[in-house]
C-alpha cells in the first residue's frame, strides 16, 4: 500500500501570513496530526538555523503545527540538539539565544523551546539496534522518551548528504553529539594542493584544531579530524573534499540507522512536514543567506519519512529538470539514503501525492 503525501503548493511571492494559512489548510484537510490524544507528549524537531542564515522554517508556521497539537490536548516542546561544528549552535545557552533571535520564543510559538545540554549524562540515552554500521545510537533522551515526534524540516541541499530532509532531521538532528561524530567518522577530507591558496579560513573554523598550514598550504591530520565537514564549507577556493568513494556514503547510511533507532517503538506515532521553500544549495548550518536554487514548490506532510523526502526529492527535479542536488553536490547522490531507509522499513519510495 502506497504511503500518502499531503501537499500544498506555496508560490515565492506570497507572504508568511499566506504561507501560514496554508499550514492551518493543510492540517485541516490532512487531519495528520488528528491521532494525537490527551497528554501525550509531543516533541517537535526542527533546526532553528545558524546565525546570518534566513531559510530555516519560520516561527509563524511552527505556531500553527503547534496550536494544532495544543487543540488535541497533548504536552508539545519545540526542540533541537547541540551540533559539532563551530559556531552558536555547539552549546545550549548559545544556541537557545539564536532560536529566539530568529523568533523561536514561547511568546512566538505557544510552546517551550528546549534544547537540551547533551554533555549531561541525564540528557543522553544509548539505544541498541544492531545495524551494519551503528550498534548503538546515542540520542537525546528527550526524543527517546516523547511519546510522539513531529519532525519540521527545511528540504534543501547538504554538503554531505546530498540533500536533507525528514530522514537528516530525524538520524542527524536528534543525535548527541558524540552520535553526531559516530556518524561523520571515516571521512576525514583531503585537501587538493592545487587549489589551495593557504587562505588558514579551514585552520580557524576547526573545532579541533587539526588543520595547520605548511608551506602555504593546509594540510589536515586525520587522526585528530572529527569529519565535521566545516572546513569544506568554508573553504573559498573548494580545494577540500571528502573521498566519497572510500567511506562517503557510508554516512548516509550510519544517519539512516540513526533515524531507526529514533524511530523504534515510535513508527506510528511520528508525523513529517517537509517546508520545500527556498530551497538552497546548502543546509541552515551554514551561516550566510544562500540564495534559492529552485522555485518554491510547497508544503509537505506524512507519516512516512521516505514517502516525504521521495516526494519532495521528485517534485524539486520536475520543477528543475535535473537532479540539482546531484548537480551541484556531484559524487553525493542523496537518493542512497532514500534507497537504505526503505531496504531498513522506515518507509517506501513509492507513494500517493494529494495535492490540496
Amino acid at each position: 500500500m502506497k504511503s500518502k503525501v499531503y501537499f500544498i503548493p506555496v508560490e515565492e511571492t506570497q507572504g508568511f501570513s499566506t504561507i501560514a494559512e496554508k499550514v492551518r489548510t493543510l492540517l485541516k484537510e490532512s487531519k495528520i496530526l488528528d491521532f494525537l490524544a490527551a497528554d501525550l507528549q509531543v516533541a517537535v524537531k526542527m533546526h532553528f538555523g545558524e546565525e546570518g542564515n534566513t531559510g530555516f522554517v519560520r516561527p509563524e508556521y511552527l505556531r500553527v503545527i503547534c496550536d494544532r497539537i495544543l487543540k488535541r490536548g497533548a504536552k508539545v516542546v519545540l526542540a533541537d540538539t547541540n551540533t559539532l561544528y563551530r559556531g552558536r549552535r555547539t552549546n545550549s545557552a548559545d544556541h537557545l539565544r539564536i532560536a529566539a533571535e530568529h523568533g523561536f520564543t514561547k511568546e512566538a510559538t505557544g510552546v517551550e523551546v528546549v534544547i537540551p545540554d547533551d554533555s549531561k549524562e541525564q540528557n543522553t540515552v544509548g539505544i541498541e539496534i544492531g545495524r551494519k554500521f551503528i550498534k548503538t545510537a546515542k540520542l537525546v533522551r528527550l526524543f527517546v522518551d516523547a511519546d510522539a515526534i513531529v519532525g519540521v524540516n527545511h528540504f534543501k541541499g547538504h554538503i554531505m548528504t546530498g540533500f536533507g530532509g525528514a530522514l537528516k532531521n530525524l538520524g542527524m538532528g536528534c543525535a548527541t553529539r558524540k552520535g553526531k561524530l559516530a556518524q561523520h567518522s571515516d571521512i576525514a577530507p583531503i585537501i587538493y594542493d592545487v587549489k589551495c591558496a593557504g587562505c588558514a579560513e579551514c585552520a580557524k573554523i576547526c573545532p579541533v584544531k587539526a588543520i595547520r598550514i605548511q608551506n602555504q598550504k593546509a594540510v589536515i591530520d586525520g587522526l585528530k579530524c572529527i569529519g565535521c565537514a566545516s572546513c569544506i564549507a568554508v573553504c573559498p577556493a573548494m580545494a577540500i573534499d571528502v573521498n566519497w568513494e572510500a567511506g562517503g556514503r557510508a554516512m548516509l547510511e550510519k544517519m539512516v540507522e540513526y533515524a531507526s533507532a529514533v524511530m523504534q517503538g515510535k513508527k506510528e506515532r511520528t508525523v513529517f512536514f517537509n517546508f520545500a521553500i527556498k530551497i538552497t544549495k546548502e543546509c541552515d548550518c551554514l551561516a550566510k543567506d544562500d540564495p534559492r536554487i529552485c522555485p518554491d514548490i510547497g508544503i509537505l506532510a506524512s507519516r512516512d519519512p521516505v514517502s516525504i523526502d521521495q516526494a519532495s526529492f521528485d517534485l524539486i527535479k520536475a520543477a528543475c529538470g535535473r537532479d540539482i542536488f546531484l548537480e551541484l553536490h556531484p559524487h553525493r547522490d542523496g537518493t542512497k539514503q532514500l534507497q537504505y531507509a526503505q531496504q531498513l522499513g522506515l518507509g517506501s519510495r513509492d507513494y500517493e501525492l494529494v495535492t490540496l
